[in-house]
Order: C-alpha cells, then structure tokens, then sequence
C-alpha cells in the first residue's frame, strides 16, 4: 500500500501516525552511515517534537542487534545507534522494534498533558505557553497572570473527573483550511507553532474536552492516561505559571 504523502518524511514512511499501537515492523535499509545514521524505507520510531522525545529501540538483522537511541530530523528520519553497535548494510532487511515502556509511558504522558491543557483552557482560560516531558512526568506553563485560590485542587480533580469519563482520543488529518474552519481553536499555545507552508496538519481530539494540531503518539482514552498528579506549581515571571506533573497508576 503507498504511503500517504501526510505519513512521509523524506524516503520514510512514518508507521506510527497511522498505528499508535504497532511496537515491531519490517523494513529495508535505504542509508547506513556512522556519522548520519540509519534511514529505513519504513519506520514506527516517533522522531521527537511537540515536547515529546524521540523513541529507542532496536533493529534485528541477521542475528544482530543494533540499539536505536535517538533520531536525527533533516531531509530523511536518520535513527541514531547506539556507539559501538554495529549497522546494517544498505539493502539489509531488518525487523525494527520499538521500546514498549517508554513510548507507552510517553503516550500516556503526552494525552495527560492535552487533557490538562484542555482542562485549564476550559476552566481558566489559559493557553500553553511551552512544554516538555518524559516518561510518566513532564511541566506544562500557561499564560495564567494569578493563581486563583484553589486552583492547583480544581485542576486535579477536574483532570481526574476527564480520567474518569473514559473519554475517546483519537487523531485525524485533514488540510489546514478545513482544519482550522472545522475547529477554530485547534491552536491552544499561546503563540501559533504550526509552519506556514504545512498543508496537512494532524488533528487530535478528545472528546469533548480538547481538540488540538498535534504530531506525536496518544493513547486511545483518558482512562489509559491513568492518574494525573500535580506536583508543583512555579511562578515563571508575570503572568506565566508552570505546572509540573506525574502521571501513576
């Protein structure tokens, strides 16, 4: 089947935006370079962007083993090995693998996150503006000028309310005119980072609840998220707040 133009990066066709869940593949080896790295003609390994790091893994070929530790964006997804480790000649078939608990955990981190923007969008009205995680912990800041009374007990329990409902998140790609006309805040950052010339933009939804342009890997309901802890609040300069938080079980 070929590859929708919205799922390529250079010669890669990108696995993981059509399967969040596909965690092994087959593959051909198109570029091996110790300085560059790899680049396969198919490829689940989430790249890194939107706060969301890379994956790791590893790639299996004629009984050996490679350890992928990173990626390398440019014209082609360039997967970084690990030093030491040897690579696979251009033309091998390999069997990819991606780390099963770190990109669970970082799916899970990564819808917490929407679900607690869409929460304090909804609430308080405020956007993000900026973000990072790991796996299972990460800080989201908002342009909030005060923190109201009771706002870090509110923004718990709202978020495990939104756990609680169980609802659907899903990702949709559409051309930009239509997304931006069929959901007029799909930007929830206080500063619009999409790029100008980027005419397909990938659209994740949960429902009822938050809607926004987004390339990384979710999972498939607010319940899967699991528990959203707010462990910090810190004030970053007039009227910016960054809420530091932990996703359990």
């Amino acid at each position: 089947m070929a590859a929708n133009s919205a799922d390529l990066h250079g010669r890669t066709h990108r696995l993981e935006l059509g399967d969040q869940t596909l965690r092994a593949w087959d593959a051909v080896v198109l570029v091996s370079d110790p300085e560059t790295g790899v680049v396969l003609d198919r490829s689940a390994f989430y790249p890194g962007g939107g706060g969301q790091p890379p994956d790791h893994g590893v790639l299996l070929w004629g009984g050996v083993q490679t350890r992928i530790v990173g990626v390398r964006k440019g014209d082609d997804l360039a997967l970084l090995p690990a030093d030491g480790d040897p690579l696979p000649p251009v033309g091998t078939a390999v069997r990819g693998a991606v780390e099963d608990d770190r990109r669970t955990a970082l799916m899970r981190t990564h819808s917490g996150l929407h679900l607690l923007s869409g929460v304090v969008f909804r609430d308080f009205g405020a956007l993000v503006t900026g973000g990072n995680m790991e796996p299972l912990e990460a800080r989201m800041d908002f342009n909030l000028p005060e923190v109201p009374e009771g706002f870090r007990d509110a923004v718990a329990a709202a978020c495990a309310a939104e756990v609680g409902a169980d609802r659907a998140i899903t990702t949709t790609t559409l051309p930009r005119d239509v997304a931006f006309s069929t959901y007029p805040d799909l930007i929830r950052t206080a500063t619009n980072l999409l790029p100008d010339d980027l005419e397909i933009v990938r659209v994740v939804d949960i429902a009822g609840l938050d809607t926004q342009a987004d390339a990384g890997t979710h999972v498939a309901s607010t319940r899967q998220i699991g528990g959203l802890e707010i462990v910090k609040i810190e004030n970053k300069g007039k009227g910016f707040r960054r809420l530091r938080v932990r996703i359990v079980d």
